[in-house]
């Protein structure tokens, strides 16, 4: 199945701006009468027919509508640091979308390498994985947030929260810390970790310390381990 993204679709006639119709028609070469998938990224699933197969323009007509394609009873929430390199960070939204995400934060740190970000070049990282792994809900991407910021946000008194550090102190690890079936909010820092006055912060926020691998691992590789790790337990207590 071949899905396409439109967030403003609405009604039974949708037409596709010229970038998508030319991938459409000219090189899918689709042709009228022919079926088309369509997700607004909020859980529906679009099916329709294409009645002009334009160039520019390409126009479908819906046939079928069905929602909550894919919803899940739990959330998944990651803070982290953007890397240095921009490249592994889009890695990483990349491949959390395709496994299972709903919204990212990047975080300013103490020790962070990387303060700003184009929003809306990753937004299209996101979209297009989204598209690729056939998800029916596309993942929130925030602007960059101050990490103590962040800690201060109005969090559900059931969300887990967890922050993955490096250093030797005592602390469980995520598969045993987190309780499958509960929204979940993971952060994770820069390559240089937490400051003391950080970890201070988020324990006071009630943010428990966890060890995702017994490896030292990269920031956007930890971040794709987590999700993985809150993703596999979820499936195995289907």
């Amino acid at each position: 199945m071949q899905l396409f993204y439109a967030p403003d679709i609405s009604g039974n006639i949708y037409v596709f701006p010229q970038d998508e119709s030319k991938h459409i028609v000219k090189v899918l070469r689709l042709k009228e009468g022919d079926s088309i998938h369509i997700t607004d990224g909020k859980g529906n699933l679009f099916i329709s027919e294409i009645v002009e197969a334009d160039i520019k323009n390409c126009k479908v007509k819906v046939t079928s509508k069905r929602s909550e394609q894919g919803k899940r009873d739990f959330t998944v929430h990651m803070a982290v640091a953007p890397t240095k390199n921009i490249k592994r960070f889009e890695w990483f939204l990349e491949k959390c979308t395709e496994i299972g995400i709903d919204e990212i934060t990047p975080l300013k740190c103490r020790y962070s390498e990387r303060e700003y970000i184009k929003r809306d070049r990753l937004s299209r990282v996101v979209s297009a994985a989204m598209k690729q792994s056939l998800k029916m809900y596309l993942p929130v991407l925030n602007e960059v947030t101050d990490f103590n910021d962040f800690l201060n946000s109005d969090f559900d008194d059931e969300t887990c929260r967890y922050i993955a550090l490096c250093d030797d102190s005592p602390k469980q690890h995520l598969k045993n810390a987190y309780t499958a079936g509960r929204d979940v909010v993971i952060v994770i820092g820069p390559e240089g970790d937490f400051s003391d006055e950080e970890k201070k912060s988020a324990k006071k926020r009630s943010f428990e310390p966890v060890t995702i691998s017994a490896s030292r691992l990269r920031t956007e590789t930890a971040g794709v381990v987590a999700c993985h790790t809150v993703n596999l337990l979820n499936e195995e207590d289907v």
